[in-house]
């Protein structure tokens, strides 16, 4: 089945925020925000703002009705700066005007007296200054200090890894009604509308039931709306609330960039002990995360790193600590992995390490340590590991030992043009790691004329989510899809929804779905008994009835009755044809007491064999192919997993090579447009990506055994980073360049010929 959504997305007929057609009267919003990182606000002019013709008002943290707080996990997020500034970008006065045009020629007469506070960038220098967010977290399994006593070989170095750009095609974005009664309703640019209607109920003081959220689609996330869009659907809401005006606020591309948080950036120190053989006996690891100026989500995304930083690989003694450090940048948020990429890319920096240490490649180590069922995760969890075959399918499906013989015979016969390989195995958690999100409703509707509502939490942004939900559903009823509408979301409809994120919003919401479905369909078969068997027991000719195409089926056999006429008799008999249905996935739990726990439904394996071409002369380097064995379980859409799957290799080699963010020592964004931050187009990503299914019969708790591919995908892309510094050390076998992605061209270029020490000085 196609992407449902396809057809119009091709036509430009799809409906996003700024399709929406603007009552009259609506105000457009625009921000000031703060010039300087880290200061005291002294004094914020604003006269020649309100001079500007068009100007209705500008609000200032004093005009809230509710409480000036936007923080989700930790209320430490001012919505409006009020006596302090944190980062640049952070919002100061909101200005409500007739057109955009004055909105945004009004907030640039916006000047503010502020004084200058010290500026902290790294998050090292935060932790020196015990600026953490939260206290720190750790895992620990077996006993590291005893087991680095007995280890033969023992490696330590560090490991930095930087932040990434989300970079979604529609920008934030929310357009604020007021209601009768004093309410709102707020189209928001969301991956979570129940925290947005969290957000608005804080700020404005209403009651939750006051608040509609609808979310139709989003033009991408990749977890930069799962909770950054609260601001601004906030910040429009106050608006409304305050002139009982409609307010409208898309941001524009540069303010997208300058004003919104990334994928966290960390620095860590690793160390790593191996026994004769190569197994890992002892790994250690700090991590530092650099958090920003607020919580927003880091403190789980630190949680995240540490469950994902072993990979795919069992240690049977690990010790590894996470320090969440406040920083003057805008505060960092949720990116498609959640930590975990920043996690799997230490273990695999050290594990290359001690390979070019110990002239092995790191192929060997990765292999000998792969995860086996039973093998217990730092977090104690047993694994029920596909770690192996992945990487046996991979190894012989792909002939490894050709494209290794290959690279070799290139790199013999070329001077200045090398080629690298890496292997890059991935292992990564399917839940969310807070218990009591992994949660979901779905409310389905079967109108008298057969045809079938679904509304669920899912938020569409282009993952194809709203095409599984019909196809849940129509799977389920054995209907045409065209009988089948999946509507947008709404927190009237669906009530307390966790974010679309952690991979799992299929699987929750398809659930809820599933089990809606099925309690329709079991009071449907009973109708069906009693319209071709009256008079007998319905309950137990029920037992043989199923529908199939449209058809009413007894026994294996057609029977004259059709899905739409049994619609009918249900109706007139006064059967119940709508269903609210809750899920919640079984067995999930973690304890951080004693930081053990089952916090994952069930894990996805993979393995990526990746090959780089570096020309050796400029730098600059190509990809030559991804090729992956990747664990769908039981894919109910090919097409849909395969899209996901294809841009989650593109977008993590772009972290791990294009996607430089920079910022200055006074905290001012320099990669602000794309001109200077760079993706990766048509002409840099790979020649070729394969992918294939893992062949495996094992059970688990997706949707139809359909495992999640959102995140997965995009750990593959850490391989590209590897394959690169492969073909770096076969054109000067003695470089030894840091672990510190991203690997730009120029980065590439100071380590082929021995400018590193200068680079660094």
């Amino acid at each position: 089945m196609k992407n449902i959504d396809a057809h119009n997305h091709v036509r430009g007929e799809s409906v996003y925020l700024d399709d929406l057609p603007l009552q009259q009267g609506t105000l457009f919003a625009c921000v000031f925000d703060s010039p300087v990182a880290h200061g005291r606000i002294r004094e914020i002019h604003l006269q020649e703002a309100l001079d500007v013709e068009g100007v209705v008002q500008i609000i200032l943290a004093k005009d809230l009705r509710g409480e000036n707080q936007i923080g989700g996990i930790i209320p430490d997020e001012p919505l409006l700066a009020d006596g302090h500034v944190h980062f640049q970008g952070m919002p100061i006065a909101l200005v409500l005007a007739e057109s955009e045009e004055s909105a945004r020629a009004a907030a640039k007469k916006i000047t503010a007296d502020i004084e200058p506070l010290e500026i902290i960038t790294d998050p090292r220098v935060a932790f020196e200054k015990n600026e953490l967010i939260i206290p720190p977290k750790r895992f620990r399994l077996g006993d590291t200090a005893g087991a680095f006593e007995s280890c033969n070989h023992i490696f330590e170095g560090r490991a930095d890894v930087n932040g990434q750009e989300h970079l979604y095609i529609e920008t934030q974005g929310a357009y604020a009604l007021p209601t009768e009664g004093g309410g709102l309703k707020i189209y928001s640019s969301t991956q979570g509308p129940t925290a947005v209607q969290r957000a608005v109920a804080k700020v404005t003081g209403l009651p939750m039931h006051r608040i509609e959220v609808e979310v139709g689609r989003l033009g991408g996330g990749f977890g930069g709306k799962e909770d950054q869009a609260n601001a601004w659907a906030a910040l429009c809401a106050v608006g409304a609330q305050l002139t009982k005006r409609p307010v409208k606020y898309s941001l524009n591309r540069v303010e997208d960039l300058r004003m919104t948080g990334k994928r966290h950036p960390y620095s860590a120190d690793y160390k790593i002990g191996l026994d004769q053989n190569f197994k890992i006996k002892a790994y250690e690891v700090v991590f530092y995360q650099n958090a920003g100026a607020a919580a927003d989500l880091s403190p789980a995304v630190l949680e995240r790193t540490l469950f994902h930083c072993t990979n795919s690989y069992f240690v049977p003694n690990v010790n590894a600590t996470a320090y969440s450090c406040r920083t003057n940048l805008p505060p960092n948020t949720a990116f498609r992995g959640f930590g975990g990429p920043q996690g799997m890319f230490v273990i695999e920096s050290a594990i290359v390490h001690a390979a070019e240490q110990l002239g092995v490649a790191p192929a060997l180590i990765q292999q000998k340590n792969l995860l086996k069922t039973g093998d217990e995760f730092p977090y104690g969890q047993l694994a029920e590991s596909e770690a192996e075959s992945s990487w046996d399918q991979a190894i012989r499906q792909f002939d490894f030992e050709t494209l290794r013989r290959e690279t070799a015979d290139f790199n013999a016969k070329n001077t200045h043009l090398k080629r690298g390989l890496a292997l890059m195995p991935v292992c990564f958690g399917i839940s969310f790691t807070k218990t009591l999100m992994n949660q979901a409703r779905a409310l389905v509707h079967v109108y008298t004329d057969g045809s079938v509502a679904v509304s669920t939490g899912a938020v569409e942004m282009g993952q194809g989510v709203n095409t599984k939900m019909l196809q849940v559903a129509a799977q389920t009823f054995s209907i045409p899809p065209e009988w089948v509408k999946v509507h947008t979301t709404n927190t009237l409809r669906i009530a307390n929804t966790s974010p679309s994120a952690a991979s799992a919003t299929a699987d929750l919401n398809g659930k809820a779905t599933l089990l809606a479905c099925e309690a329709i369909l079991n009071r449907l078969k009973i109708v069906a008994a009693e319209e071709l068997y009256p008079n007998e027991d319905s309950a137990r000719h029920a037992a043989a009835i199923h529908i199939k195409n449209g058809l009413v089926w007894y026994d294996d056999q057609p029977t004259t009755l059709d899905w739409k006429t049994l619609i009918s008799a249900a109706f007139a008999k006064r059967v119940n044809l709508s269903e609210h249905a809750h899920y919640a996935t079984p067995g999930v739990n973690f304890d951080w007491t004693t930081a053990k726990g089952h916090p994952f439904a069930y894990h996805v394996y993979g393995v990526a064999a990746v090959g780089a071409t570096v020309d050796c002369l400029r730098g600059t380097y190509e990809i030559d192919f991804v090729k992956a064995v990747h664990d769908y379980g039981k894919s109910m859409n090919d097409a849909v997993d395969f899209g996901q799957i294809e841009g989650g290799i593109v977008q993590g080699i772009g972290w791990m090579t294009l996607e430089e963010l920079v910022y200055d020592a006074a905290g001012k964004l320099r990669s602000n447009a794309l001109s200077t931050y760079k993706i990766p187009d048509i002409y840099s990503v790979p020649k070729v990506i394969e992918v294939e299914p893992l062949q495996t019969d094992r059970s688990n708790l997706a949707i139809f055994n359909s495992k999640a591919v959102g995140e997965p995908p995009l750990m593959y892309g850490i391989g590209a980073y590897f394959a690169i510094r492969d073909a770096i050390r076969a054109f000067r076998p003695e470089a030894v360049p840091a672990f510190d992605a991203p690997f730009t061209a120029e980065k590439v270029l100071l380590c082929l010929h021995e400018l590193q020490a200068e680079y660094a000085a």
